[in-house]
């Protein structure tokens, strides 16, 4: 054990060597650019004075350079390029969901496997066509009343995003989503829907961790519809629509902290109000039936992330290339930051518990993929290192809070993403410092921003969560009898097994 014990530390100390030398590379990457820009005006001071021209010289000392003008607005032209990766990068979320089923349903009991599966599968059932009926025109649709809030129903049906130019023929025109109107690069804005269709249907599935082996199937579904409309959507509005009350505000979130992570993590801790503990918590042992099942889940989590974060450069500030250099940023930084996250849950885990286990280090990794989000096209390298190494600490502390209020959070939905959606958002006012500016940067406003962001989002997403839950649960109720839980919600709740061997 003490041979354990002192790898453990020696490994703790070599990171945190790793973190000056990252800090360091960072200043000299930026030193250079200045230095380069302080030598070209000693090159010209070093000019013979006889060289300047007559009439630069008569030129009067006070005289200040003319402002550039403002760019022109252009017109959209659609970037074959940018369509493709956008295209690509959809898909690679969409593999995420069926990546979190195989997270949650190899760490519960063997028989609520497949109801568990059923959890994140049918997400995409039920929100696939909510967002194309009404979500996407809430979410992305303009503001209603000016004030930043939701939006109208003009895109309902994915209406104008296909322009029919001639019914007898069959020709059409596609709507173009141009994220930066200084620039042409745009693409079809059906991609762009569809984009982000997936950022919904994930969402919503993430709560389910908490209410895993005892919330009823029928609940479940009404919930999933309920709460992606009244609470995803709305906040999508609020933080990533141009007229969007947050965003206005200039709240930093690159690909989903305070939408995405700290949403679906407050709402579990509401909607475990409700819900209660399973039968037998905390004294049975419940311990997970496939952790095989996990740890692929997590390498499908962290691949299709990548579509998550590198995705997002389409909403880039500034720019109209998804496809460019803020997209490496973000595939870079979803590279260090979960791979720091990782082995720092697995160290805290190793000196707390006195053992590494594979589902620390695979928790740890998706806690640095948690906090890098909303900051993954905001940072540096050097930063994400510090972040995910922070992630696997802060998230490890995250769950043990579980034991000490002796709540219910049956997968860590809360512990993970709402803790450390939360932290990723507070600390993006930190360390931001490309197309944004945060503390290091000397802009400690940003941190109250995105105060205000993570106040306002938690506080309505935690409001209306408990509201739904309260009333499914006078209605229809939200968990099963004690005797279908003990038999398995596979068999109460589907019928099946999900292993028959």
């Amino acid at each position: 054990m003490k041979l354990k014990l002192y790898l453990a530390s020696i490994m703790l100390v070599v990171l945190t060597g790793l973190v000056p030398i990252a800090a360091m590379a960072e200043e000299k990457k930026d030193a250079a650019p200045a230095a380069a820009t302080v030598a070209a005006p000693a090159a010209d001071a070093a000019k013979p004075a006889e060289a300047a021209k007559p009439a630069e010289a008569a030129k009067p000392a006070d005289a200040a350079p003319a402002a550039p003008a403002a760019l022109p607005d252009v017109k959209p032209v659609l970037n074959t390029g940018d369509t493709a990766w956008m295209l690509v990068s959809s898909a690679l979320v969409l593999v995420m969901i069926p990546g979190l089923a195989l997270f949650y349903g190899g760490m519960v009991r063997q028989k609520n496997v497949l109801s568990t599966f059923m959890h994140s599968f049918v997400a995409m059932g039920i929100v696939g066509v909510q967002w194309a009926v009404v979500g996407y025109s809430l979410s992305f649709g303009p503001d209603v009343g000016h004030m930043g809030l939701i939006g109208d129903f003009s895109k309902v049906m994915l209406n104008g995003l296909i322009i029919m130019k001639d019914a007898a023929s069959g020709t059409v025109e596609w709507a173009l989503f141009q994220n930066y109107t200084k620039e042409p690069g745009a693409i079809p804005e059906l991609v762009f829907a569809m984009y982000q269709a997936m950022f919904a249907i994930i969402t919503v599935a993430l709560i389910s961790g908490a209410m895993a082996e005892r919330v009823k199937f029928s609940a479940y579904c009404i919930f999933v519809l309920l709460w992606t409309t009244l609470v995803y959507d709305p906040l999508a509005h609020w933080v990533w629509m141009s007229d969007g009350w947050l965003f206005k505000k200039g709240a930093l979130d690159f690909a989903g902290g305070t939408v995405v992570h700290l949403s679906s993590g407050i709402s579990a801790l509401a909607f475990l109000k409700f819900l209660g503990k399973r039968h037998g918590f905390p004294h049975e042992r419940m311990a997970p039936h496939n952790l095989p099942l996990t740890l692929l889940g997590v390498g499908l989590l962290w691949f299709g992330w990548f579509g998550f974060n590198a995705g997002s450069a389409i909403v880039g500030p500034n720019i109209s290339d998804a496809a460019g250099g803020l997209a490496g940023l973000a595939f870079a930084t979803t590279t260090i930051a979960p791979a720091a996250g990782g082995l720092s849950w697995m160290f805290a885990e190793w000196l707390h518990a006195g053992k590494p286990s594979a589902l620390g280090f695979g928790s740890g990794v998706v806690a640095g993929l948690v906090v890098i989000t909303p900051a993954a096209g905001f940072v540096q390298p050097g930063a994400a290192l510090l972040m995910g190494l922070a992630a696997g600490v802060v998230c490890y502390g995250g769950i043990m809070l579980k034991a000490k209020f002796k709540y219910d959070d049956s997968l860590d939905a809360f512990g993970v993403h709402g803790i450390g959606g939360t932290f990723g958002a507070l600390i993006t006012g930190v360390f931001a410092t490309v197309g944004a500016t945060g503390l290091i940067a000397g802009n400690g406003k940003q941190m109250m921003i995105q105060l205000i962001a993570v106040v306002a989002a938690g506080a309505y997403a935690f409001t209306v969560t408990f509201i739904l839950a309260f009333i499914l649960d006078k209605t229809i109720g939200l968990r099963v009898e004690k005797e279908d839980e003990i038999m398995g919600l596979d068999q109460t709740q589907h019928s099946e097994s999900g292993y028959n061997m």
